[in-house]
């Protein structure tokens, strides 16, 4: 989703068609759910769909329409409560584990609650002038990349749910799967010079980029290798066959002791030859849940559903690293760089830490991304679930390390000795 700007404001059929595509795309996400699909909330950390339809819109509500519109009535008031998601500014919320008891409000009336707030961001829209148009423009440029995040979380949350089903339902019928095109592709190291490189979204541009972007700074890099593509779940079996999951030495502390505890022996929807639920259905082979169901894992796919543990295990395996996401910015504009979008998420090393001279976003939306910078690992990139457009180079998404029920995976890296270097 982009935006076409006039400076000083942003045009007002830009505003308008931006808008409704992206509030169509969310509904558009839901549309092969159930009203009982909607409802589920299989972990803490996902929320249920019919969450995820009203809190985006609660954003709008809250956040465009109640500051520019003084004439606007809230659509039910119990809904600030209900679908406020963190935002300590805007009062109190429901608990986040306990999303998926609201069995009430019901999905058609979360339905309506869009209904209502698209008509009132129609008609605000149409009846700003310049100068509330140059106001209001901000946030809800801020509020259509949120949406779009939410998009993503939507299918990466009902995939968690579905995998805990019994009957393993698909979202949607598989499409062309990236195996063609991976197994076209050979490992190749791709070398950087290091040096001074520029990091972070250019002040001189009129794009969006979230506060967390910014400021643009140099880095010093040393010299560095990076692979030109992502490990596979070819490269990621023989891992496991050599006993990966059973080697402390290649896992950081707390990641074995999070294997340990949480039995983890594949990627998160990997389901091992011989699996019970594959005899179940006659199937035989290793096999892979994901948005289209059960398929036969494809060792030339991306290997996704990863932890930061379960990447940096692999990589101390494998005589690599993992990428600082200095690094990989920097190594995104080579040539050969491929895969850096519209596949997978790629752990870095890099902890989630404000840039040098950062500053949130004033108001409410300074709890957007500043509060969450502790206990998180960077990923850089863009997966399948991502929203087209929604992603740059400059991109930081962030989980905390043991994190796997997203679209996550793992470029490799490795340094360059500087008296021989690698050939």
């Amino acid at each position: 989703m982009t935006l076409s700007r006039s400076q000083p404001s942003f045009s007002r059929e830009a505003l308008r068609a931006a808008y409704e595509t992206v509030r169509a795309h969310s509904l558009a996400l839901a549309e092969p759910l159930s009203a009982e699909d909607q409802c589920v909330q299989s972990m803490p950390d996902a929320s249920p769909t019919k969450w995820h339809l009203a809190h985006t819109t609660w954003f709008f509500e809250t956040l465009v329409l109640r500051e520019h519109d003084p004439d606007y009535a809230l659509f039910d008031p119990h809904f600030p409560y209900l679908f406020n998601s963190y935002y300590e500014a805007l009062g109190p919320r429901h608990a986040r584990p306990e999303r998926g008891m609201l069995t009430r409000p019901p999905q058609a009336q979360v339905l309506a609650y869009r209904r209502h707030v698209d008509d009132a961001m129609a008609a605000l829209l149409g009846a700003a002038d310049a100068d509330a148009l140059a106001a209001l423009a901000p946030m809800l440029e801020l509020g259509l990349h949120h949406e779009q995040q939410h998009q993503e979380l939507l299918l990466t949350d009902i995939l968690h749910a579905f995998s805990r089903n019994p009957l393993l339902p698909a979202y949607r019928a598989t499409g062309a799967a990236h195996a063609a095109e991976t197994a076209a592709i050979p490992l190749q190291w791709l070398r950087h010079p290091g040096g001074m490189v520029e990091i972070g979204h250019p002040a001189d541009t009129a794009d969006f980029a979230f506060d967390n972007e910014r400021p643009r700074h140099a880095v010093y890099v040393h010299p560095y290798e990076i692979a030109n593509r992502l490990v596979t779940c070819g490269e990621y079996a023989r891992f496991i066959a050599d006993g990966g999951y059973e080697r402390p030495e290649f896992w950081l502390s707390d990641g074995w002791a999070t294997v340990r505890a949480q039995e983890w022996r594949s990627p998160a929807y990997w389901l091992p030859e011989g699996d019970e639920r594959l005899r179940a259905r006659g199937l035989k082979g290793a096999h892979v849940f994901g948005l289209g169901g059960l398929q036969p894992l494809n060792p030339n796919e991306p290997v996704a559903q990863l932890s930061l543990y379960e990447a940096a295990a692999y990589a101390a395996w494998s005589g690599a690293r993992l990428p600082t996401e200095f690094e990989w910015e920097a190594a995104s504009s080579l040539p050969d760089f491929s895969q850096a979008t519209r596949h997978l998420w790629q752990w870095t090393r890099s902890s989630y830490d404000p840039y040098p001279g950062f500053r949130p976003l004033s108001g409410a939306a300074a709890e957007y991304n500043g509060k969450f910078m502790v206990g998180q690992l960077v990923l850089r990139g863009g997966s399948v679930a991502t929203p087209e457009g929604h992603t740059r180079p400059t991109y930081r998404n962030f989980f905390p390390p043991a994190a796997r029920w997203q679209f996550s995976g793992l470029r490799l890296a490795r340094d360059v000795r500087q008296d021989a270097g690698r050939q």
